[in-house]
């Protein structure tokens, strides 16, 4: 894989940068993606320029002034996965760093570690050249005059500041009430754990500052029915556990920053666990001392696997894990993936094309692979803390070998599912199966069933994972007002033996929303939130609840490539940009990666419009009722009322982006312009009003490992977007 030369960082195989012509510079793209959000001393800086010409040019845009008031810091710290993605396709690497005030050393751990970056973007850095300030030619101006008329009729109106700034929601941590009636009923399901859902994903534990449960969280998560939290661990930078190198730089001050946050948590009643996916793959230099540790390559990340068939390496990492036990004694458990994306054992990914597979592992299974990590781990963890919790996750276990490493694992270990793995599913008069985050789609399915019978005649404990708030069907809103769904999932699951839940991945784990569904049915929910306006609210939930069951994926198409994430934000493309979607990342217009094998256009299109206008008629039940709620119930309604409005919008812009993308590539026609134009009209208009929801509720659009969606910058961006599509085909350009 080939490197920038001037930073060392990954290019991958590069392509060209996506052209942006609703702006008349690229430079002032830049400008416009982050004002607001970085200080004009940092963007002058960039765009090698002085600050009082990034005050004109953003004026000439008709774009507000803007203050230090310690947003940039903010966004620095907390929202730079935003800043990287919406400059990826703008900015060199040199600038991208100077951007988000990263070295470059930095940014290579964050594409590393946090949460598959590198993935998410695509696998290439864009080829983008660097972009600097100039004076705007004649044509430039004008062009740049018509977008400050655009921004006075649309946006006029957004003269005071919005009620809620961007991770405003932090600050409201810790108001909840315990509510002692479902204290009183702990239900069928001993542990619940969740992941912050504020946490920044990269490596909290070397920055107090970036503290991911914060006492007011925790407080809040308890009183919702919550007893575990968790965080990833990457075992070498908590303990040294192959020997003292400069990879483990840092891990006193991280092991002291996790026994603080274990002692916090004990006050709420609340444990810590860990994720583990191990061992992490290491670059080739680390292997120049230890060529005997040396397993499988991935060329696409330049590491090598640790080969777990060399006793050396499970001996070293049933220690560190023993080791780190001893020296974080409070902790809860971890819990392990042992196939994913990332490369650790020498089968977790298929092999290279350009390197021969591991000889030591090359005849031995995946299913003895997997069992030998988790039984190391769990050695080690019980040999230090006997009491531990250690949970296998069989996530990404193939049906072919999944029961022969769950026979093969110590029954110590407690055998964790994700529940709708592998459950049969017809949407649409098309049948399929979905492996993961299908909330529309209740489980549990057949692989998980297979193995917790295995578990149950083993004595080992049983859990299941499944997303109780939202999934990666919609993930920009805290939760989904679906109820009806999440409590039949839960019934099913107690019906199986499942004694506890890890209630959802990075997302899912916003303090409210769905949780307590584990404790209270629907009508004890709606009647303790809503008061008199219970039932309509329930109407609402089960229409809500019917029209989602309509949300068409099968395996994990849609979920990770489509724009339901991004909503309105994803522009519309005049003509096919040939970029493949990417995992949550950039859905493009890649309309065959969003249906994936088994969907055909038609009959995709038709879901989202069942499941976007059935939305609707769940929205418009909770606006009459909405009229007479009482005021003590006012806030909670509001809060049901916003967030089900966002998650409309998505659904609504995601079916009219597949309508739009089908007739774009459709056959010419006066008919076919005419109902683009609809769309334009249309997407405008959703922007224009996810923006105002945006503008009230903070928490609209953020998701802890994708930082937040879009800004207010970005969802104007999509109405100039739409606006020179509109000016386009008003010219009478017919070919697109």
């Amino acid at each position: 894989m080939s490197n920038c030369p001037e930073t060392g960082l990954p290019l991958g195989n590069q392509k060209p940068a996506m052209p942006l012509p609703h702006f008349p510079t690229r430079w002032q793209a830049v400008l416009w993606r982050n004002w607001g959000l970085l200080t004009d001393a940092r963007l002058a800086r960039v765009l090698k320029t002085t600050e009082a010409n990034i005050a004109d040019a953003a004026g000439e845009l008709g774009l507000k002034a803007a203050s230090d008031d310690g947003t940039e810091r903010l966004w620095l710290k907390r929202g730079y996965i935003t800043l990287i993605r919406q400059n990826w396709h703008l900015l060199p690497y040199p600038q991208l760093l100077q951007l988000v005030d990263r070295t470059p050393a930095q940014m290579a751990y964050a594409l590393k570690e946090d949460d598959f970056l590198w993935n998410k973007l695509g696998g290439f850095k864009p080829a983008a050249d660097p972009v600097v300030w100039s004076p705007l030619n004649a044509s430039e101006k004008k062009q740049t005059e018509k977008i400050r008329a655009l921004i006075l009729k649309h946006f006029g109106q957004l003269n005071a500041p919005p009620a809620e700034k961007p991770f405003e929601f932090i600050a409201h941590y810790g108001r909840l009430k315990p509510l002692k009636a479902a204290r009183s009923k702990p239900g069928p399901f001993k542990l619940n754990f969740v992941y912050s859902y504020s946490a920044v994903y990269g490596d909290p534990l070397l920055d107090p500052e970036l503290d991911p449960y914060p006492d007011g969280l925790l407080s809040d998560l308890a009183a919702n029915g919550v007893n575990g939290v968790w965080l990833q661990g990457v075992l070498y930078t908590l303990v040294p556990w192959f020997g003292k190198t400069g990879y483990s730089q840092g891990h006193r001050e991280r092991i002291a920053n996790l026994n603080r946050l274990v002692a916090r948590a004990k006050k709420y009643g609340i444990g810590v666990y860990l994720y583990l996916n191990e061992p992490r793959a290491m670059p080739p230099e680390f292997y120049a001392k230890r060529p005997e540790w040396r397993g499988n390559y991935s060329r696409h990340s330049n590491l090598h696997a640790m080969c777990i068939s060399t006793p050396a390496v499970l001996k070293a990492l049933s220690n560190g894990v023993s080791d780190l036990f001893r020296k974080a004694p409070g902790l809860a458990g971890v819990f392990t993936i042992t196939m994913s994306e990332n490369l650790t054992h020498c089968q977790s990914k298929a092999y290279s094309d350009d390197f021969p597979p591991c000889p030591r592992c090359v005849n031995r299974t995946k299913s003895d692979l997997v069992a030998d990590v988790n039984n190391a781990i769990a050695e080690g963890a019980h040999r230090a803390k006997p009491s531990a919790a250690v949970i296998s996750w069989d996530w990404a276990w193939n049906p072919d070998w999944a029961a022969s490493a769950a026979l093969q694992l110590q029954p110590d270990i407690k055998m964790m599912c994700h529940s709708e793995n592998w459950l049969q599913t017809e949407t649409g008069g098309v049948r399929g199966r979905v492996a993961e985050y299908a909330m529309s789609k209740v489980g549990p399915g057949f692989q998980a069933e297979e193995l917790w019978q295995i578990a149950k005649t083993r004595k080992m404990e049983r859990l299941a994972k499944i997303q109780m708030n939202n999934t990666w069907e919609c993930s920009a809103v805290p939760y989904l007002p679906v109820p009806f769904l999440v409590k039949e999932h839960l019934r099913n699951l107690e019906k199986r033996g499942v004694s506890g839940l890890m209630a959802g991945w990075t997302l899912g784990g916003y303090p409210g929303g769905n949780l307590l569904l584990a404790r209270m049915e629907p009508e004890d929910l709606a009647k303790r939130q809503f008061g008199p306006a219970a039932k309509p609210v329930l109407k609402a939930w089960k229409i809500f609840s019917e029209a989602f069951e309509h949300f068409p994926t099968h395996g994990a198409s849609m979920l990770y490539t489509g724009p339901q994430n991004y909503g309105p934000m994803n522009p519309l493309y005049a003509k096919p940009t040939g970029y493949r979607a990417t995992m949550v990342g950039f859905p493009y217009d890649d309309l065959k990666a969003w249906r994936g094998i088994l969907f055909p256009p038609d009959v995709f299109e038709e879901e989202f419009r069942i499941l976007s206008e059935g939305w609707q008629d769940g929205l418009e039940v909770l606006r009459k009722a909405g009229r007479n709620i009482p005021e003590k119930f006012k806030p909670a309604f509001g809060d049901l009322w916003r967030v089900a409005e966002a998650a409309s919008c998505h659904f609504r812009t995601t079916h009219l982006q597949i309508k739009f993308i089908r007739l774009r590539n459709g056959a010419k026609g006066a008919g076919r312009l005419r109902q683009m134009k609809k769309i334009i009209g249309e997407e405008i208009n959703l922007a224009k009003t996810l923006l105002e929801i945006v503008r009230k509720d903070s928490r609209i659009g953020f998701e802890a490992s994708n930082h937040y969606y879009y800004t207010e910058q970005s969802l104007m961006e999509k109405v100039l977007n739409c606006e020179y599509l509109r000016a386009v085909l008003a010219a009478g350009k017919t070919n697109l």
